[in-house]
């Protein structure tokens, strides 16, 4: 990693406008499916997360009222709610916004940069970067549509001999966007390889508006790095926070020269954590599909901070179907763990 000193990182830890939203850094939590529901998005920004997003939300489900749309829309009641919809039909887009606006959504952000193939298999995602005028159209009826900020998340393109993110975005400026974010691969790509950070600033140069750097940022040097070669106002990390929510705050924190708050600095204050996020989905979702959605997680805490945990144990934990004795289990696990200094120096 290079030497943070001779990186400005401190322009992270500035407020940035979006639409007239004051957001209060500039290192935001990425949308992500199945992973940034409520509980997470709560604990990202209370540790200092400038901007925390949902998971995607299906449009055409949530204009036809599909169970579980609600949960995902649904307010945190935190500063700034931002909600991700994704979909191909304006109609069902333009539904979606006004319903999420309803709710209490301060941002809308359209998901055009999802990779995944059940959503580019439907030409939404990522897929819309291969008709730019489609895509166009969708922007148009979502910003037609709510009176607040409208955001897109987006690729570099759908694969590289289409590089059109600076195009797409500049149309969407155009339409009314008020900030997009660039996840620096294609869709092509996936996950793999390295993002191309410095690409992005062919984007930054394109529009006048916000421009998000994201793609395998993790630590400060990351995002002083992405920074520097993307001349991007502000950065978004995704993946770096599966099992440890506190990332993005480290790093906003890092920035402003503090230490982030609530992250567990002793081995029993792990297992406090852990649990008690544990406690917090199973309310959310109900036991039945709160242990499902939970195993995820708990997998994620048990590799980063235990990864020297017995298979058996660890598929005990992870196969259980009685709370009491996951609970138990994880108590057990993490209260030794990791020291603090592994815990701090895993953000």
């Amino acid at each position: 990693m290079p030497d943070l000193s001779k990186l400005d990182l401190t322009k992270l830890a500035l407020p940035l406008d979006v639409g007239g939203l004051r957001i209060r850094n500039r290192v935001f939590l990425a949308p992500m499916s199945g992973i940034t529901d409520e509980p997470f998005r709560q604990r990202a920004y209370a540790h200092g997360a400038g901007l925390v997003v949902s998971e995607m939300v299906a449009s055409g489900e949530l204009a036809r009222g599909r169970a579980g749309c609600d949960l995902r829309i649904r307010h945190s009641g935190l500063p700034v709610h931002m909600v991700q919809l994704a979909g191909r039909e304006a109609a069902h887009m333009a539904e979606g916004a006004r319903i999420a606006a309803g709710e209490g959504a301060d941002i809308i952000d359209i998901n055009m940069g999802c990779p995944a193939k059940k959503v580019t298999g439907g030409y939404a995602g990522s897929a819309l970067m291969r008709d730019l005028d489609h895509a166009l159209s969708l922007i148009e009826a979502v910003v037609g549509a709510v009176e607040v900020p409208v955001t897109v998340k987006m690729r570099l393109g759908w694969d590289e001999s289409a590089l059109n993110a600076p195009v797409l975005a500049r149309r969407a400026e155009q339409a009314g966007v008020q900030m997009v974010t660039v996840h620096g691969r294609t869709r092509c790509q996936f996950y793999q390889g390295k993002a191309d950070w410095r690409a992005i600033a062919r984007i930054k140069q394109a529009v006048s508006i916000p421009v998000v750097a994201n793609g395998d940022v993790g630590s400060p040097a990351e995002a002083a790095m992405i920074l520097d070669q993307s001349g991007a106002d502000a950065v978004m990390v995704g993946r770096a926070h599966y099992g440890a929510p506190w990332t993005a705050g480290s790093i906003a924190a890092t920035a402003a020269g503090e230490t982030a708050s609530g992250i567990p600095a002793s081995p029993p204050a792990l297992a406090d954590y852990v649990i008690a996020h544990y406690e917090d989905m199973l309310a959310l979702y109900g036991i039945e599909s709160g242990l499902r959605q939970a195993r995820k997680h708990i997998g994620w805490y048990l590799d980063r901070h235990a990864a020297s945990i017995a298979s058996g144990r660890r598929k005990a934990i992870l196969t259980s179907f009685e709370p009491a004795q996951v609970i138990a289990r994880l108590h057990d696990v993490f209260q030794s763990a990791a020291e603090p200094a592994d815990l701090r120096s895993a953000a």
